[in-house]
């Protein structure tokens, strides 16, 4: 009988070529797998339809932006522009007198003269929140605009609109159209004049987004845009008209409703022994001087004697003893 050969194990020397053999043979693989497999995003979690998850075909208008991003509120338009008072519009008081510095009602009911086409914003802003009528404000472009003509023509340069309109309306004119003629002034001087009148055009233009010409812009008393209506074709004077007097409807309505709000805070109509009117509300009185503000904030102050009766008879009633 043959015997089997005896197994023996090889020393562990002569395994080593052998096992970095091996150990080369998968680091290539690996490698080689690496090379061809897609790149990962550093985050395992992916929106298909961005950070809202709402395909755009189901999207709510205004609720995500265009790559799907959520709209975040107030965030996403710019702020209104801010309204701020015209230095020339400010009253500087001293510190420990107050009231000292105010103007005098008189003269503030007596200046500026009303036009029949304001030329200033804050001139005619305040006529408005004053008379309680609303504002008609009219860009034009006086030359080369052929419907800005159009509509001067056969609307508002008619007997029957300026009767209307000056019962109804305050009304301001902005010409694109800017040109010095004013004699007075020397060449330099009317160049600036002319440039401070386009600065002040182009102000307006942007803060009220007038894209074309005519356009006409209908405020109510308290500055609130209620009707925009851009560009004329000849022969729609009546349905121009129209949309106006609905405009001039509707702000009355609610010049009306503001006013019961304000009464109930303490305004009232004062009447001077001329018969010119303010809507104010009493904030001071001594020594018979009175002082007002009125609903946007402008203060005065006079002497009770050149108030009406009626109101020199309330304030009468309002010291008297209960």
């Amino acid at each position: 009988m043959f015997s089997q050969p005896t197994r023996r194990s090889l020393p562990l020397s002569h395994l080593w070529p052998y096992l970095l053999a091996i150990a080369f043979s998968v680091a290539g693989c690996g490698l080689i797998h690496s090379k061809t497999r897609p790149k990962q995003p550093p985050t395992p979690e992916q929106k298909a339809f961005g950070d809202t998850g709402i395909p755009p075909q189901l999207r709510a208008a205004g609720t995500s932006n265009p790559d799907g991003s959520a709209v975040t509120p107030g965030g996403n338009k710019p702020a209104d522009p801010l309204e701020l008072t015209p230095r020339e519009d400010i009253v500087f008081t001293k510190p420990n007198e107050p009231d000292n510095q105010l103007p005098e009602l008189a003269d503030l009911l007596a200046a500026p003269k009303s036009k029949i086409w304001e030329e200033s914003e804050t001139i005619a802003r305040r006529r408005a929140a004053r008379e309680g009528k609303p504002l008609l404000i009219w860009f034009t472009r006086s030359q080369n605009s052929p419907p800005s003509k159009a509509l001067e023509d056969e609307l508002l340069t008619t007997n029957e609109f300026e009767k209307w309109a000056n019962e109804k309306l305050v009304r301001l004119r902005v010409d694109d159209s800017v040109h010095i003629t004013d004699s007075d002034l020397s060449l330099d001087d009317a160049r600036t004049r002319e440039i401070d009148v386009r600065h002040y055009v182009d102000e307006l233009k942007n803060r009220y987004k007038v894209m074309n010409y005519p356009t006409l812009i209908l405020l109510n008393s308290s500055g609130e845009v209620l009707g925009r209506y851009g560009g004329y074709k000849r022969g729609s004077a009546d349905f121009t008209w129209g949309l106006l007097k609905h405009g001039e409807l509707v702000s009355t309505r609610a010049y009306v409703s503001w006013r019961e709000v304000l009464e109930k805070k303490g305004y009232r109509e004062w009447q001077d022994r001329r018969g010119r009117k303010v809507f104010a509300k009493l904030v001071g009185y001594a020594k018979s001087e009175v002082t007002f503000i009125e609903p946007d904030g402008t203060r005065s102050r006079t002497h009770e004697n050149k108030l009406s009766e009626t109101d020199r008879a309330w304030l009468a009633k309002l010291q008297a003893p209960p």
